[in-house]
């Protein structure tokens, strides 16, 4: 970084202190710019805040707004200029700030001032080559008026013997002003004043003697008498207040306004009319050249006319075409719904018959009933054999009784 290198070794050249300069010199400078009024001259021209005293310093604890601090720096390098006697418009927004830039120098040179550094060190809006420039251009404004530095003057202090308590003593125009409305409210309240009245209460005092036969004389000493106005004059004092409310501020303020309205408005004016000699031309231009590009483009037009018209047809056809696109694709959806269910119908059915569970169950049933017949079997013959026995037993009373008969009939026959 050979820039940042350079900077940092003319820092060291300087002094540690070359840093913080750039405030002093702005402070400087905006002490000078008010003793030009440019309050009055630039802000409330321009309804621009007024600068801080660190506006145009270029530091890291400094905010910085790059368009505006170049938009003042402008607007007070042409006041600057014009008061040095030198006729120089008022930059706007949008001029080039390049033209604006070397416009600045070169009546800075033309002034006698020494420019040795680019233009483009003023663009940035702030710096020590800005706060350099308008420091220039300053010190030849207050040449070209004639002012110069004197020696402070300090006002003399007189230490009073008294102290009087002014404040507490003061009387305010309020005050007077409410004792004046009771006194009217007063005198509204009675009937009004009745001339014969008061005619016959003047006479009663002329004929009962109140007036005094001789001329009264003041026997007080004019030293005296001096003295005690000396003494009640701080008491006699009347602060007038100024009330927002009040009319004549109101009327101060609309005439403030209506100057700075009319001044404001022909700056406007003239701005507005460049605004509109631009834009007049700037449409004529484009009017012409649409013609031209019509002129030219008139074959093209009239193609691109009947490739609309092609287009159209096109459209056409392939709306009719996608509707009968659109009535095979339904149909086709519901043949493969119903291709979908017998697949699942045959899928069911395949699994059913490669099943090997239905074998088991009628293997182990099988089973089961041979050995249920087993049983079955057994039992029978356990009953078979239980009746044989019974028959045989049976049959065995049956050849006793026949045995027993034949043994008694020889017996009997005697008898």
């Amino acid at each position: 970084y050979p820039e940042k290198e350079k900077r940092m070794a003319e820092e060291e050249e300087r002094g540690p202190g070359s840093v913080f300069q750039m405030f002093v010199l702005m402070e400087d400078l905006l002490d000078k710019l008010k003793v030009l009024d440019y309050e009055q001259h630039v802000l409330d021209k321009h309804n621009i805040k007024p600068l801080s005293r660190h506006y145009f310093v270029s530091s890291p604890h400094v905010l910085s707004n790059p368009g505006e601090q170049f938009y003042m720096f402008s607007v007070i390098a042409a006041w600057l200029i014009s008061l040095c006697g030198r006729p120089f418009d008022t930059p706007q927004e949008y001029d080039d700030p390049n033209a604006t830039v070397s416009n600045i120098l070169s009546e800075l040179r033309a002034l006698g001032g020494q420019v040795d550094f680019p233009p483009s060190k003023l663009k940035s809006g702030s710096g020590e080559h800005v706060v350099y420039v308008l420091d220039q251009l300053v010190e030849k404004a207050l040449k070209s008026k004639g002012f110069t530095w004197d020696r402070p003057m300090y006002p003399s202090v007189e230490v009073e013997d008294e102290c009087v308590q002014e404040d507490d003593a003061e009387l305010t125009l309020s005050k007077v002003e409410e004792e004046m409305t009771q006194e009217d409210e007063e005198y509204e309240e009675e009937d009004g004043l009745d001339l014969d009245t008061l005619k016959t209460r003047t006479n009663q005092i002329e004929l009962s003697g109140s007036r005094p036969a001789v001329v009264l004389e003041s026997d007080v000493d004019a030293a005296e008498w001096n003295l005690e106005v000396e003494r009640v004059l701080p008491q006699l004092k009347v602060t007038i207040r100024t009330d927002n409310k009040d009319w004549r501020i109101h009327l101060d303020q609309m005439h403030q306004h209506q100057e700075g309205i009319n001044t404001s408005l022909q700056d406007a004016k003239g701005c507005l009319f460049k605004l509109r000699e631009d834009i007049s031309k700037t449409l004529e231009k484009v009017s012409s050249r649409e013609k031209y590009l019509n002129t030219q483009l008139e074959h093209l037009i009239s193609e691109y006319r009947q490739a609309q018209a092609q287009l159209n047809k096109v459209k056409e056809l392939y709306q009719q075409a996608s509707g009968g696109v659109t009535e095979r694709t339904r149909i086709l959806a519901e043949i493969s719904e119903e291709l979908e269910k017998v697949k699942q119908e045959m899928e069911e059915k395949g699994s059913s018959m490669s099943d090997g569970a239905p074998v088991v169950k009628i293997r182990q049933s099988l089973t089961k009933l041979k050995q249920e017949l087993e049983q079955m079997d057994v039992r029978m013959g356990v009953v078979e054999h239980t009746l044989l026995q019974a028959k045989l037993r049976e049959k065995n009373n049956m050849t006793r009784d026949m045995h027993a008969t034949h043994l008694l009939e020889p017996n009997t026959q005697p008898y």
